[in-house]
């Protein structure tokens, strides 16, 4: 995996001022390499609509383009992989069905969560959430920085090599503590999207995170 477009991934959420389409297209104006379309309710008709038109904006940009939940849309639309959610596919299924040249994130509130999509076969994990987040239903419990740091020292004692990326309700000035802590991404909707402008921010974000790493 590419750890520098890993660094920050933006996951689509439908607004009143923005479509998904619009609102990769402004992440990856941004500078953001890793896009996760996420339509959660939408038909796989509208899911398909609105990826094959992202797809062709981050293929521009060399950005990885993943679907949430629906593995079966994977191979057909030419993503790169996908992301699954606690009520979705179980991991180990997935990577029976597209194989190992594919992308499949796992989501996870605990360190038992993570011990099993890495033994299922997931190739890096959605932690979260930090802190309450609006943009989305039935949230874990919320695991800010003493939550990370205590699953980031799990995995080690465990010997788990696996990406982390951190997710929910993270602004700018979260992220160097989050990082310094050893997790590897962070991934945002709300953050960029209830900017006043989605562009800048986005720069703002992709710059912080690269001086946050550069401080470690």
């Amino acid at each position: 995996m590419n750890y520098e477009n890993f660094r920050l991934q933006f996951i689509t959420h439908f607004t009143a001022e923005y479509d998904y389409v619009t609102a990769a297209r402004m992440a990856l104006e941004g500078g953001c390499r890793w896009i996760q379309l996420r339509m959660k309710d939408a038909s796989l008709d509208e899911i398909r609509k609105n990826a094959q038109l992202i797809l062709p904006l981050c293929r521009a940009v060399n950005a990885i383009f993943l679907l949430d939940d629906h593995v079966e849309l994977v191979k057909e639309l030419g993503a790169d992989g996908v992301h699954l959610g606690k009520n979705d596919m179980p991991i180990d299924e997935a990577r029976c069905i597209l194989g190992e040249k594919f992308l499949i994130g796992g989501t996870a509130n605990t360190f038992e969560d993570i011990k099993s999509h890495y033994e299922n076969g997931a190739s890096y994990i959605g932690c979260g959430p930090f802190r309450f987040t609006t943009t989305k239903k039935q949230l874990s419990p919320i695991l800010g920085l003493e939550g990370y740091a205590k699953i980031v020292a799990e995995m080690k004692e465990a010997q788990i090599n696996l990406p982390v990326v951190a997710i929910g309700g993270i602004t700018p000035k979260d992220i160097p503590s989050i990082l310094s802590l050893g997790i590897q991404g962070i991934a945002l909707s709300g953050t960029i999207l209830q900017a006043e402008n989605p562009v800048i921010q986005t720069k703002i974000l992709v710059d912080c995170i690269a001086k946050s790493l550069k401080a470690i």
